[in-house]
């Protein structure tokens, strides 16, 4: 079979086994050549995985935020050579709020294969728990840091919200999570729904789908804890 990409999920928590299925981790177990976001991170989720080779014969390149335009060309090298490649994300999903949708667009420019193995999603699990408009959602990314800009995107989104009857999707920093939700219960309208789906399928995971009006009325923080928000006017 012809060489391909392989977007490998990993765990928002806990190990590899309890997180991917097996056919997942067989294709894994079955790559030598990976790009990540962070190798130090990369090597532990694979050593949890089971790889049948000692560690120190996988090759794992870096694709970070920094890494320039002009060097994600050479990270395909192994495609080149007729070898798969594994592309990590450091939690979750790789190309998705991630650096490497990068290497993705560059391997379809090249007409390689990119096969996309099951795994999860943060974005995916809170939207199947907040029980918001599931037809029909957008992904925001993260809101701006300045808490006047910030206040107005929002509304924007409550807007677009109103409008469109979509759910709008958004992430934040865990340490700015209190002042993001702040924001939103600020300026939303009481009947604007907002959904807080925090530390997804860790021990601590907590869903919370109430109200703005419903919140303010029982003040929570989230505090410095991985949070997907979910909005629907």
């Amino acid at each position: 079979m012809p060489a391909a990409l392989y977007a490998i999920p990993t765990p928002l928590g806990g190990a590899p086994l309890g997180a991917l299925p097996g056919p997942a981790l067989e294709a894994v177990r079955g790559l030598c050549d990976f790009v990540a976001e962070n190798p130090k991170s990369a090597r532990a989720f694979l050593a949890a995985a089971g790889m049948p080779r000692p560690l120190r014969e996988l090759r794992i390149a870096t694709l970070d935020e920094h890494t320039p335009p002009a060097a994600i060309g050479p990270l395909l090298e192994p495609l080149r050579a007729g070898r798969s490649l594994g592309l990590l994300s450091e939690a979750g999903c790789p190309a998705i709020a991630d650096p490497g949708a990068a290497l993705v667009a560059a391997a379809h420019r090249e007409g390689f294969r990119v096969v996309p193995l099951v795994g999860p999603s943060a974005l995916v699990l809170a939207m199947m728990a907040s029980g918001l408009e599931g037809q029909r959602f957008a992904f925001c990314g993260y809101l701006p840091r300045d808490k006047a800009a910030r206040e107005a995107r929002v509304l924007e989104l409550e807007r677009r919200s109103r409008r469109e009857r979509e759910t709008q999707i958004f992430i934040e920093t865990p340490y700015r999570n209190d002042a993001l939700l702040d924001s939103v219960l600020g300026v939303c309208a009481p009947a604007t729904r907002l959904c807080a789906a925090i530390e997804l399928t860790l021990p601590g995971e907590h869903i919370v789908s109430r109200t703005v009006g419903e919140w303010r009325a029982a003040p929570a923080t989230i505090g410095k804890r991985p949070a997907v928000f979910l909005l629907l006017a």
